[in-house]
């Protein structure tokens, strides 16, 4: 018997959790970061735990998250529920006998907790991840889809929403009982916060980035809906004023191509960097590097995970009013809100920062204080593991 077979034994039965994650494990990022965070402490109360991604992941990805207890399965189309992941992931479940199923990134309408069901699973579990469009209105479903959906999601057992204002978008929405839902902020590992700027150094000699500039960054997909348009036309401000100012987007997607056309146009030329994706933006020091970290959301962003790692990091954040973004910055402690769209309040904070180091030192204190208050991700988890039921004085 090897050893995560022996976790999971304790007491004369497997005790297993399962977890869906509609998402392809390329990077060592937050999902990555949580995914370990939740295997080890499953581990602390000798629980095995199956992690289910759209693919195999990289080696990079597959090694940072390896643990005794982990196995690892690939679930591919996952997001979707449609008959052939649910015929997959059954047979997963008929594999590992889970008792706890928890489901990230899919379908909230979907046939997978009566799948779950059918295979005795416990207690399913959902979190929603959701960024709503922009300019999104809580208000109720029609009555037809709440007593369908109630109907459909009867088998969850709980509902995480990882913002107040995802809270309140789904418990607007009236699909399940209030008492459904259960309001847990994702986190950061602040244990992966290298505390040398050595790390900031080797980002900087990588990409070419002159000394003597300072660094604004923003680290997200290259779509519309993250502001890309805003943030360049807040680059062409920023550097009609200053000389001394490297832009970097860390990220790739679907518009990268058309947003490096639109900085040539903006005659942005050498002061702006595309590194495309960064395999792990904590060991290769994006947020080392960058002084000013900004996050032009134009949708409704349920949480802003990319914020709440550059406050980990002690960076000041300039970011927009928009969903969940201001339960995690202060404005005027940790950073500035401006309102989407308002490129020249975003000029004007980021030069503001720019042209004040205490008040970026100050500005990036706080944050870090704020991330270690509300968003660590090992105080986060032990509450998810709380309301799994695991951690009651029956299962200690």
């Amino acid at each position: 018997m090897n050893t995560a077979e022996s976790i999971g034994r304790l007491n004369g039965r497997v005790k297993t959790l399962m977890s869906v994650f509609g998402v392809e494990p390329r990077r060592i990022g937050g999902t990555e970061m949580f995914a370990r965070e939740l295997s080890k402490q499953l581990a602390e109360h000798g629980w095995r735990s199956v992690l289910c991604f759209l693919s195999e992941p990289t080696d990079e990805v597959r090694a940072f998250m390896s643990l005794p207890n982990v196995s690892f399965e690939s679930l591919p189309n996952s997001t979707n529920g449609n008959f052939a992941a649910r015929m997959n992931l059954m047979r997963l479940m008929a594999k590992h006998h889970p008792q706890i199923l928890h489901l990230h990134y899919v379908s909230f309408i979907s046939l997978y907790p009566w799948a779950a069901r059918l295979k005795s699973v416990s207690k399913v579990f959902f979190t929603d991840h959701h960024s709503r469009p922009e300019g999104y209105q809580l208000s109720a479903a029609p009555v037809w889809k709440q007593t369908a959906a109630r109907m459909i999601g009867s088998p969850f057992t709980k509902v995480i929403c990882v913002s107040d204002y995802g809270y309140q978008c789904m418990t607007s929405v009236g699909l399940l009982p209030r008492d459904r839902y259960q309001m847990i902020y994702n986190g950061v590992d602040l244990s992966r916060v290298a505390t040398e700027d050595s790390t900031g150094q080797r980002f900087r000699q990588r990409f070419s980035v002159p000394a003597d500039r300072k660094i604004v960054t923003q680290v997200s997909w290259m779509i519309p809906e993250k502001g890309i348009c805003d943030f360049l036309k807040m680059a062409r401000s920023v550097a009609s004023q200053r000389q001394d100012v490297q832009f970097v987007l860390v990220g790739e997607g679907a518009y990268r191509e058309q947003y490096m056309k639109d900085a040539e146009a903006f005659g942005l030329g050498d002061r702006i960097t595309w590194t495309g994706i960064i395999d792990d933006p904590f060991v290769e020091g994006v947020f080392h590097a960058a002084d000013v970290v900004c996050q032009f959301s134009r949708w409704e962003e349920v949480f802003g995970w990319m914020i709440a790692e550059a406050m980990a990091h002690a960076k000041p954040v300039v970011a927009t009013r928009a969903g969940g973004i201001p339960e995690l910055i202060s404005d005027g402690g940790s950073g500035y809100l401006v309102d989407r769209g308002d490129t020249e309040a975003m000029s004007q904070c980021v030069l503001e920062l720019l042209l004040d180091s205490d008040l970026r030192r100050r500005m990036g204190e706080a944050g870090r204080e704020t991330v270690s208050e509300k968003f660590n991700l090992q105080k986060n988890v032990a509450q998810l593991i709380e309301s799994y039921g695991i951690a009651s004085k029956a299962n200690a």
